[in-house]
């Protein structure tokens, strides 16, 4: 499997699982209906913990283009291979999105709030405000990516557990800093089910929200960013 496949496959993996519980979890006639804040940050978590594993032994387990850009910047990765990396992870967020969309689509077509609807594809904030909102993005993922630049590699082959930490960091800043915005800290998991929220036939629909989206694709970007230079400049 090549390093765009790899993060392709992962990213779908890291959407089908997270956005499937975000599914089961607020669209109607679900087993998982109502079940709350903490199976969503669970999810997402184990999400992260398998596309990770799956993944990293081939491109790295990037799955975030957060993640490739800070890595670039800190001359970790190759800035070369960045594009492939980001559309990579671009189509992957969509097919996964649209697998989570075949799965739940009587779910969809049931529910009669658009918001409930685009919440499983793409975050949306508590309180729209698009300042504090961009400044929540860009520290989550500032935090998220300054703990992703410290990991080391476990001393011995851990196996599948080598994967745990970055599932362990997704989900304490999910605990910790998800509530505002719902902690997107990855520009690729929202904006491809966004474009796929978009395209889709899902009955009684709203509007995709365009008007927001730049949040969640520029303040993890620039957060990732400012996290590498905090990085390079007094912490390696």
């Amino acid at each position: 499997m090549t390093p765009f496949l790899a993060e392709l496959m992962g990213t779908a993996i890291v959407i089908i699982i997270g956005n499937g519980v975000v599914a089961n979890v607020v669209l109607p006639k679900t087993k998982g209906n109502n079940g709350g804040l903490t199976a969503i940050i669970l999810g997402w978590a184990f999400a992260v913990f398998f596309g990770v594993y799956v993944t990293s032994g081939i491109s790295g387990g990037h799955l975030n283009p957060a993640v490739t850009i800070a890595l670039a910047t800190v001359g970790k990765f190759n800035w070369a291979l960045v594009p492939g990396y980001l559309l990579a992870q671009l189509l992957g967020a969509m097919l996964g999105q649209f697998i989570v969309w075949m799965v739940y689509k009587d779910h969809f077509n049931e529910s009669e709030d658009a918001e409930a609807q685009l919440a499983c594809f793409s975050t949306c904030p508590s309180i729209p405000n698009l300042t504090q909102n961009f400044i929540v993005e860009t520290m989550a993922t500032f935090v998220f990516m300054l703990g992703v630049l410290f990991l080391k590699p476990a001393s011995t082959e851990l196996g599948s557990l080598s994967a745990l930490p970055v599932a362990l960091l997704v989900a304490a800043i999910g605990f910790g800093l998800g509530g505002p915005t719902g902690f997107a800290i990855n520009p690729a998991r929202d904006l491809g089910p966004r474009i796929m929220h978009f395209v889709l036939p899902i009955q009684g629909k709203g509007p995709s929200n365009w008007g927001y989206s730049i949040v969640p694709i520029a303040g993890p970007i620039i957060g990732g960013i400012l996290a590498a230079i905090i990085y390079l400049q007094f912490l390696q």
